[in-house]
């Protein structure tokens, strides 16, 4: 209620304002007045950014604009002639300002990670040394595979759950499409799991930020607030966190770095299950879903057979293996793709 007074009163101001000192001897003061209105949304708007930025990043581009500030006054006093008329002076100087202070400014915003400005009291949402806290988002339940991650004991220190991704969770559960009331139901299962787990302590937070709607930038601000890590698979998640400066835990990150290497020469054995997109191949899969392509397989498709690799693909999409039945296989056919 405070804050709505507060901004009639600024509307008030900045129109009154516009129609005096910008039209106080013109015919037309209500241009003045509509001006000094407009200027009050364009504040309104940059309010609404302002929530979305992190307060180290708002510090060092404060930072960064005072320091420009303070460079450009220094070099407008020491090298500006002093023979120049007082409006030709104030000119440069605004000139100046302008530029050095928008470069401090975005340089202040750029590099705020860098500065490291939580070190620094006034920066610091929480204590250094209380950040142990995961966060869990909505995808990173529904997919389960953190149930027997924390079941193995590899994740340290406490398991948040936020009040408003159980939410989330129950609109999914309640949903009339039956895929989704399956991923819905599943994930509380999740929780219900994790919860009887004695490896990890798991916490339900009230912690909302009513003014954010989207459930991903309430995660980024409640990491920032107590100063936590956020697991989750959710690409778009990934990136709007590490932008503003929070540790992001992917489980799809993880499960790529646990795959077996396999290296050409190699033996593995693969149960041939289907006929591949060149003529006479079978594809096969490992267990982490690895997709393996045998050369001549689509004649032993259902076998289980030993196969030797030839070659190994790393593409954006994962790691395929190529190989061909041992009985078939020769030292020379052994290559490597870039």
């Amino acid at each position: 209620m405070i804050l709505k007074l507060i901004l009639i009163i600024l509307l008030a101001v900045l129109g009154f304002l516009g129609g005096r000192i910008l039209f106080a001897h013109q015919p037309f003061p209500l241009l003045g007045l509509g001006i000094g209105i407009g200027i009050s949304f364009v504040i309104l708007v940059l309010e609404k950014k302002l929530e979305k930025i992190s307060l180290p990043v708002i510090g060092g581009g404060v930072l960064g604009l005072i320091l420009g500030l303070i460079i450009a006054n220094f070099l407008a006093h020491v090298f500006l002639p002093h023979n120049l008329s007082p409006e030709i002076i104030f000119y440069w100087n605004l000139l100046i300002s302008s530029i050095l202070g928008y470069l401090g400014l975005v340089l202040g915003l750029k590099k705020a990670k860098e500065i490291n400005l939580p070190r620094f009291k006034i920066f610091s949402r929480t204590p250094r040394y209380d950040s142990n806290y995961k966060i869990l988002d909505t995808s990173v339940i529904i997919d389960g595979r953190i149930f027997d991650i924390c079941e193995t004991g590899f994740i340290e220190g406490t398991i948040v759950i936020p009040q408003f991704v159980l939410q989330e969770l129950m609109r999914i559960a309640d949903s009339t499409d039956p895929l989704k009331k399956t991923r819905g139901r599943r994930g509380l299962d999740i929780i219900k799991k994790i919860q009887k787990q004695n490896e990890v302590k798991v916490i339900i937070t009230d912690q909302d930020f009513p003014r954010i709607k989207e459930v991903d930038h309430k995660l980024v601000a409640l990491a920032l607030k107590i100063g936590g890590k956020i697991i989750t698979n959710d690409v778009n998640l990934n990136e709007i966190a590490e932008i503003q400066g929070v540790t992001v835990l992917n489980i799809n990150q993880l499960a790529s770095a646990l795959k077996p290497i396999v290296l050409p020469g190699e033996t593995i054995t693969v149960t041939i299950q289907k006929e591949g997109k060149e003529h006479g191949q079978g594809v096969a899969y490992l267990d982490d879903g690895t997709m393996v392509v045998v050369k001549d397989g689509k004649r032993i498709i259902g076998k289980t057979v030993e196969v030797s690799v030839t070659s190994v693909l790393q593409t954006t999409s994962g790691r395929m293996i190529f190989a061909e039945e041992k009985e078939d296989f020769h030292p020379q056919n052994i290559h490597r793709l870039k």
